[in-house]
C-alpha cells in the first residue's frame, strides 16, 4: 500500500517559520535586551535567513512587538489558566505566584522585564506596550484582592491596587533573585506573595507543587500578528 506524503501548506510553513523566529527573538531579548538584539543572530538561531525574517516582520521593532505579544499570550495560556482554575481569590493569587515562578524558569520568559529596564525611563512604543501588559496584570490582581477582602480571606488596609503593585513586584523580585534555584523559587515566590497579601502560604512543604508548563525548548503555537488584548 502506497502512503503518500502530505506536504505542509504555504500557510503552515509560514506559521512554523514565524513561531521559530518569535521564540528565538524571545530568547535573545531575555538574554541581551533590545539594544543588543541582532536580527541576523535571531534568524540564525531559528534556523532561517535574515531574508526569511524580513519576509515575516517589517523590522526590529515589529519583531519585538510581536514577540512581546507572544510571550504575554503564552503566559496567559500557562499561568492564567492555573489562576482561572481556582474558585477562591487567595488560592488564585497564590497559584499565580507559583505559576509565574515556574514560567520564569524558561529562557524566553524575561522579555517584559528586559524591555521595562531598557525603556522605563523614556517614552517609547515598546515601553508603553510593556506598561499596558503590566497594568493588565496589576488590575487582575487588584480585582482578586478586592474579592478576597469582600469574603474576609484577605485583611483590609492599603488600597487594593497598591497591594497588587507590591504583590507583582514581590514576585518579579523573587524570581530574578532566585533564578536557577528550582524548586525553591516557586515556594518562596508563593511565600513572598502571601506576605504582601497578609495571608498564610498554602504550601507548607519544603518541596512546592509545580504546575505543568511547556518545556523551554518547545515550539510555540503560531499566533496572528495583529495585536491582542491581555485577558483580564
Amino acid at each position: 500500500m502506497n502512503v503518500r506524503m502530505i506536504r505542509p501548506t504555504q500557510a503552515e510553513r509560514r506559521a512554523r517559520t514565524r513561531a521559530a523566529l518569535l521564540e528565538a527573538a524571545a530568547r535573545g531579548l531575555s538574554r541581551h535586551g533590545y539594544g543588543n538584539l541582532v536580527l541576523e543572530d535571531v534568524a540564525r538561531e531559528a534556523g532561517y535567513t535574515r531574508g526569511a525574517l524580513y519576509h515575516q516582520f517589517a523590522g526590529k521593532e515589529d519583531l519585538v512587538r510581536a514577540t512581546l505579544d507572544w510571550v504575554d499570550a503564552t503566559w496567559r495560556d500557562e499561568v492564567g489558566a492555573l489562576v482561572d482554575e481556582q474558585t477562591e481569590p487567595v488560592a488564585a493569587l497564590l497559584a499565580l505566584a507559583r505559576g509565574h515562578a515556574v514560567f520564569c524558569r524558561r529562557d524566553v520568559a524575561r522579555v517584559a522585564i528586559a524591555l521595562r529596564l531598557e525603556f522605563g525611563a523614556r517614552d517609547h512604543p515598546l515601553g508603553r506596550e510593556v506598561d499596558r501588559i503590566s497594568d493588565t496584570l496589576v488590575r487582575r490582581c487588584a480585582r482578586l484582592i478586592t474579592a478576597g477582602r469582600r469574603d474576609g480571606t484577605i485583611p483590609p488596609g492599603t488600597p487594593a491596587r497598591v497591594v497588587a503593585l507590591a504583590f507583582v513586584g514581590a514576585l518579579e523580585g523573587a524570581v530574578i533573585a532566585l533564578a536557577g534555584q528550582a524548586p525553591h523559587d516557586e515556594l518562596l515566590a508563593e511565600h513572598a506573595g502571601a506576605g504582601v497579601l497578609g495571608v498564610p502560604s498554602e504550601t507548607t512543604s519544603a518541596t512546592p507543587r509545580a504546575p505543568t508548563v511547556s518545556s523551554s525548548r518547545s515550539r510555540p503555537r503560531s499566533r496572528p500578528h495583529s495585536p491582542r488584548r491581555s485577558a483580564t
